[in-house]
């Protein structure tokens, strides 16, 4: 691995959103309150780009194949063992989240938004210590 460290501020990043959400994100808030519902799509894009990022870092270090889209990063790491693939398409569908969120393709979901808090941000921790404990091996 040619910078772990690199890698697991990635994943420290990852948590301290999460940390954040777990904190503060009320779903019942979301749809009446505009600033909070910024701050908790905000963060989730946040962690959802840093698990993008660690995630494209392991795949070129450990030579898994070029990723034409940042979905393939997490096909890619399921592939190659490196993440369940249950978890792989998990973290498929939060990339695409994350597009909706950044692109404005389409009006966000509310609903959305709250499974993105109540079983994403699981998939997002699950895939940090899930790296984590590998890089440190």
């Amino acid at each position: 691995m040619s910078d772990p460290d690199l890698i697991l501020k990635k994943l420290a990043r990852i948590d301290a959103c999460s940390k954040s959400l777990r904190l503060q994100a009320r779903a019942d808030d979301l749809e009446r309150d505009e600033q909070h519902r910024a701050f908790v799509e905000h963060t989730l894009q946040i962690a959802i780009q840093a698990a993008i990022d660690a995630g494209a870092h392991v795949v070129a270090d450990e030579n898994l194949g070029e990723p034409r889209t940042s979905r393939e990063v997490f096909t890619l790491l399921g592939r190659a063992g490196w993440i369940e693939a249950n978890a792989a398409r998990s973290l498929e569908r939060m990339v695409g989240f994350r597009n909706v969120l950044v692109h404005d393709y389409e009006e966000v979901d509310l609903a959305v938004v709250r499974q993105a808090l109540a079983e994403g941000l699981e998939d997002l921790e699950s895939f940090a210590r899930t790296l984590r404990a590998r890089i440190r091996r």
